[in-house]
């Protein structure tokens, strides 16, 4: 309730603020217009314009356009500038009272990079000419993916969009993001440079894919360490930057389909469990008195639905003057998607020696939704005061439906088993950030933001069930055990506050300062609450026939009173719940200089306070807690050295750490339906120690090349591992000594043809990354520092969800056959080599999924200023997914399944 009264305050303040624009003073003269490229005739977003001499200034808008208003009639120079392209003047431009100067410009490509351009975290720029100038010019490594190159490659959302730079990989079927060959807990995520919750109870990032292309401006991925950036870092952090708007109005409306050939080919007969809603929002809760009568009310019964999905969104913005020199800048976006998807294929489970212990088909219906609203407020006091506004909202679902049928040991001898495991998933995500930027003086410049930040996750109602088939009669209910058929619930209520607070000071004398020295303070505090209750039922009618497909007619009230089932749990009818609470409060310095007029570098520190706890309520322990307190001191090196105008080579050194998680420390029993999973309470955080070496060519203001070298030193890491003392549940450890990760990674962009006066272009890029991952399992130390007698297949082993090899390339060709008209059509190919999906125990070998190459084509296409077209096939390939389990006796599939190809037809009109 108090969130929506945050929320209900905070756009009451929006609508006051549009209300004080509405009212501003009546603009005397106005120029406007809109500024493209020359060569493509693609708007150029975020140019810089300004009239020479006066205070009037602005940036174009997502279409290239421009307004200055509020002018005093007479003769002005307006100038035009824009990282990567040439400044251009236009002398002579005569202003009225109460009339209108439409300019329309176009920049061309330049070979010389503006001079002004230096590192910051609060540049928004979407184009890849603009963020190879930045990167160029940067003191620190950064890599980012645009808006221009993720519409072109033809990703949908933020993982699709990481999954494309160098040396990343995603979790296929999940939503983990490797960052050179490490997951989950060696990354970190953020949005506009503050960080974000979790919305998953066993991961410690938010997912990727619920932030849409909608939304995104760029998204940058550090994976050199700097003093600015929290020390709990591994891999690297990636930073979402939300679009926001200057302009004089703009209105787009787009609508789009998503077919699966998967899906669509189950048309007549597509079945989901019932439970979670069309539009992605469900308010179920756990039925009174639970163990007293059944009153789940959610259904047991699969329907069917059409797998004809729709996306809808609505984009808009609007700016207005305010006095002399202030502009308040409106940017709005909404927008619902849904998809579906069906798969099938194998799934099992075998000893070491290659005995069945699960051995089915399986197939699973999948539906997912996403709706999104995102709303920023821009307000311009004058042109060295700055404050923005950021609301994001998020409603994402995932329900799906799986049926396994064949053999399950002890419970379905000779394949006549058949078991449904359904579920409904939904997340819940508000964003509220304030920020600002003051130049106090030619030297001093402050910077600072706060956010307020949410998360509900909810699985309201999972059901399993397990059936046997009686020859010549049908399927009855049964069971080996008390979890065979159940009802699961669980919930996460995430909260985090956030404070950044910079302050920088130019060093030297004259126009260009010799270093520039920061200073800094930023906190972070998180709260977490977790609960879960499964309810088991107990068969003792196992002779009933009944029909997989109406279960309801088996587990109803009658049939708890007549005593086909009983119900049970692990804990009564409470929940088991853990709490968390993590505090960090962090001081930070650093000195950029230049040592020479080729070398420059960048030296930080930053020390951290770090306190975290933990309290649980569980089956193994009625009521306990444990704390975690760190302060470490970590240094950073960054070396950037100019071998020529178009050449840089980098050094980067720094020491972090890496924290263990919420759950991780808690002596809770966490299960998904598959694998359970118990914290450890003894678990405790890495160090790492990072190396870099970079080389860097920049041929022109749309080409690169580049080649890097990294090495990571991990202490003690932690890592996933079967603990027989629990039956072989999955536990949390600090798997020995030292873990190592080395690689290299290669990145081409590159301008092939350009001909009738760049009307046509061919380009390609091209990304690959080679990595090396290893680490030592030491059974002694896990043995000593904890209480488990862990039997591992293997004592040495690359780091789960590493790929050695991945690789990213495109082809693109654009034309501009007319002012208002382009097609742009581009071929993507992607490849992650194999990579272990979990370690082997007791003798079995470990579960490698193997490499994949997937294929993509996408059309877009401007029709004319107004209309636009997109024609997108995906996953044209459609290669098999597939999992071994690599015994000494031989490997074993034990998991396949192929996606299907995905048509998407979309439609854009802008008023």
């Amino acid at each position: 309730m108090q969130n929506r009264k945050n929320n209900t305050l905070l756009m009451l303040i929006g609508l006051l603020l549009a209300v004080v624009g509405a009212n501003a003073q009546v603009p005397k003269g106005m120029v406007k217009g809109s500024i493209k490229d020359a060569a493509t005739g693609e708007t150029v977003i975020g140019a810089s314009v300004s009239l020479v001499g006066t205070t009037y200034g602005t940036i174009s808008d997502q279409q290239g356009s421009f307004l200055l208003s509020g002018i005093q009639s007479g003769q002005y120079v307006l100038q035009v500038s824009y990282i990567g392209y040439a400044t251009i003047r236009v002398e002579d431009v005569a202003v009225k009272d109460g009339a209108e100067t439409v300019l329309d410009i176009s920049l061309e490509a330049s070979g010389e990079l503006m001079d002004e351009v230096v590192v910051t975290t609060t540049r928004r720029r979407g184009s890849d000419i603009a963020l190879l100038a930045e990167q160029k010019k940067a003191s620190l490594v950064i890599q980012r993916i645009g808006a221009q190159e993720l519409s072109r490659v033809g990703v949908s959302d933020a993982s699709a969009a990481v999954a494309k730079m160098s040396g990343i990989s995603k979790e296929e079927g999940g939503t983990q993001v490797y960052i050179r060959g490490l997951g989950d807990r060696y990354v970190t995520t953020s949005f506009n440079g503050l960080p974000l919750p979790s919305n998953d109870p066993e991961l410690k990032n938010i997912a990727l894919d619920l932030f849409s292309t909608d939304i995104i401006e760029f998204v940058a991925v550090d994976k050199l360490y700097n003093s600015k950036m929290f020390g709990d870092f591994g891999g690297g952090n990636i930073d979402i930057y939300s679009k926001n708007y200057s302009g004089n109005g703009m209105l787009e409306v787009s609508v789009s389909t998503t077919l699966n050939t998967n899906a669509v080919s189950r048309a007549d007969n597509f079945l989901l469990l019932p439970g979670g809603s069309k539009w992605g929002f469900d308010e179920y809760s756990i039925p009174q008195n639970p163990l007293s009568g059944f009153h789940f009310t959610n259904s047991a019964n699969p329907v069917s639905r059409s797998p004809y999905p729709a996306d809808v969104r609505l984009l808009g913005g609007k700016s207005f003057n305010v006095g002399s020199e202030g502009r308040l800048n409106f940017f709005g976006t909404a927008s619902f998607g849904n998809g579906f998807e069906y798969r099938e294929g194998i799934n099992r489970d075998v000893s070491a020696q290659g005995a069945r212990i699960r051995w089915a088909e399986q197939e699973r219906f999948g539906y997912k939704t996403n709706t999104t609203g995102l709303f920023n407020v821009g307000y311009l006091l004058n042109p060295t005061h700055k404050f923005s506004y950021n609301f994001l909202f998020v409603n994402s679902s995932d329900q799906w439906n799986d049926n396994y049928d064949g053999y399950f040991r002890d419970i379905t001898e000779g394949g006549t088993g058949l078991r449904r495991l359904g579920s409904y998933a939904q997340n819940r995500l508000f964003v509220n950030q304030l920020l600002g930027t003051h130049q106090l003086s030619d030297r001093i410049e402050v910077d600072w933001g706060v956010s307020a930040n949410s998360v509900s996750y909810a699985m309201p109602d999972r059901v399993q069930n397990t059936l046997r088939l009686i020859d010549g009669q049908g399927y009855v209910n049964t069971n080996n055990a008390d979890t065979d058929n159940n009802r699961f619930n669980q919930r996460l209520d995430e909260k985090e506050y956030a404070v950044n607070l910079n302050g920088s000071y130019k060093l030297g004398h004259g126009d260009q300062p010799q270093g520039i020295l920061r200073v800094g303070y930023q906190g972070r505090i998180k709260k977490r609450d977790f609960e879960s209750i499964q309810f088991n039922f107990d068969i003792t009618d196992r002779m009933s026939i009944v029909d997989p497909n109406n279960l309801d007619a088996f587990y109803n009230q009658e049939g708890f009173e007549s005593g086909r089932f009983s119900i049970g749990s692990f804990f009564g009818e409470s929940p088991q719940t853990y709490q968390g609470e993590q505090q960090i409060h962090a001081g930070f310095a650093s000195l950029e200089y230049d040592l020479t007029d080729r070398l420059t570098s960048v030296v930080g520190v930053r020390y951290e306070f770090i306190r975290q706890h933990v309290e649980w309520i569980t089956q193994f322990d009625p009521g306990n807690s444990n704390r975690l307190t760190k302060s470490p001191f970590l240094p950073s090196l960054n070396l950037k050295y100019e071998l020529n105008e178009k050449q840089n080579l980098r050094l980067g050194a720094s020491k972090t750490y890496t924290l263990p998680q919420f759950k991780e420390r808690a002596p809770f029993v966490y299960d998904d339906g598959t694998v359970p999973r118990q914290g450890n309470p003894y678990v405790y955080p890495s160090d790492n120690y990072n190396l870099d070496l970079k080389w860097e060519l920049f041929p022109s203001s749309s080409e690169l090349v580049s080649l890097a070298a990294f090495g990571k030193y991990i202490q003690n890491p932690i890592n996933e591992i079967n603990v027989a003392a629990t039956a072989n549940d999955i536990s949390y450890v600090n798997i020995g000594e030292v873990g190592t990760v080395m690689g290299v990674e290669l990145e081409l962009k590159k301008d092939i043809l350009r001909w009738d006066r760049d009307r046509n272009l061919f380009s390609a890029g091209l990304n690959v990354a080679y990595m090396n991952t290893d680490q030592k399992i030491d059974l002694e130390k896990v043995q000593r520092e904890t209480a488990f007698d862990v039997r591992p297949t293997h004592t040495r082993s690359s780091f789960a969800g590493a790929s050695d090899l991945l690789v990213n390339a495109d082809l693109t060709y654009s034309k501009r056959w007319h002012q208002d008209g382009n097609v742009m059509a581009t071929v993507a190919y992607s490849y992650f080599s194999d990579k272990i999906y979990a370690l082997g125990n007791e003798q079995k070998g470990n579960l490698v999924d193997h490499g994949v190459g997937t294929l993509d084509f996408i059309v877009r296409s401007k029709i004319s200023r107004r209309i636009g077209v997109d024609l997108l096939v995906r996953n044209i390939l459609d290669p098999e997914y597939r999992r071994v389990q690599e015994n000494a006796s031989g490997h074993v599939p034990v998991f396949t399944y192929k996606k299907g190809r995905f048509f998407t037809l979309g439609l854009n009109y802008q008023f």
